[in-house]
């Protein structure tokens, strides 16, 4: 049995254990409002998938989402290039930088309502939330670029984009894909949270609002799931959309899987 086999099998493994002891709870609570039990969390999915509502919702959330995950990967991967280039803009944007990360994710929503509308929170917050990792992930392989070969660049004047697919790119894009599937998780979570605190009408962050004040515990775990499944989904289509690209660019039969 090939490596790749064995670990699905285990993984496979591992979550009907953790759906056992989820069941096991279930029964022994007994309470429908404190946990429902798996098989009533996938009935309630069952009931809203035909729902115009429940997609309406996804395409909301997603797509805004999405696009604060775009505008922070193009925004970082322009401000690690220019503070690579000058050390002036390195100095200024390592305090922002920090200022991020360190951040609690909740103290950012809370002050971003000030400034902007509940409808665009879910943007704002996930384009803050990816920037800092994406710029440390592209800050990182632009250090790990070959010196010996950018030398050799320099010394036969290689046209800057030859030296971009032949250095930079395939320094680069490894750190920046692992950076990304780092991303998209906190992308979503994010997204969501400042969903559930800026309420816009039609998201995902509405619902399990609704959910929780309803007491549908059933439908607060079936949104938890669907939240769960989109970003492992989008994570995945992302990356070999990434991998595709970097494929064709760098001339090779594929990418880093």
């Amino acid at each position: 049995m090939d490596k790749t086999k064995k670990r699905r099998i285990q993984i496979l493994a591992a979550s009907v254990f953790w759906l056992g002891v989820w069941q096991a709870a279930a029964v022994a609570i007994g309470q429908e409002v404190l946990l429902v039990s798996p098989v009533q969390a996938i009935g309630t999915l069952v009931e809203l998938l035909p729902q115009a509502e429940f997609w309406q919702r996804i395409g909301f959330s997603a797509g805004r989402i999405l696009l604060g995950f775009g505008l922070g990967a193009l925004s970082s991967a322009v401000l690690a290039v220019a503070a690579e280039k000058w050390e002036w803009v390195d100095a200024l944007l390592a305090p922002v930088m920090q200022l991020v990360k360190a951040t609690p994710v909740a103290s950012f929503i809370i002050l971003a309502l000030v400034w902007v509308s509940g409808s665009s929170l879910s943007v704002l917050i996930s384009f803050l939330m990816v920037l800092p990792v994406l710029y440390s992930a592209v800050r990182t392989g632009i250090g790990s670029a070959d010196r010996q070969l950018l030398e050799m660049a320099q010394v036969f004047r290689l046209p800057l984009g030859r030296r971009l697919r032949a250095v930079w790119l395939p320094a680069v894009l490894p750190a920046f894909r692992q950076g990304c599937s780092v991303a998209l998780g906190i992308c979503w979570k994010s997204g969501v949270a400042a969903e559930v605190i800026g309420l816009p009408d039609g998201s995902i962050g509405d619902a399990l609002y609704r959910a929780k004040i309803t007491l549908s515990t059933g439908e607060l775990f079936a949104w938890t799931f669907v939240i769960i499944l989109l970003s492992a989904v989008f994570e995945k289509l992302f990356l070999a959309l990434l991998d595709k690209a970097v494929a064709a660019v760098l001339g090779e039969e594929g990418a880093e899987k």
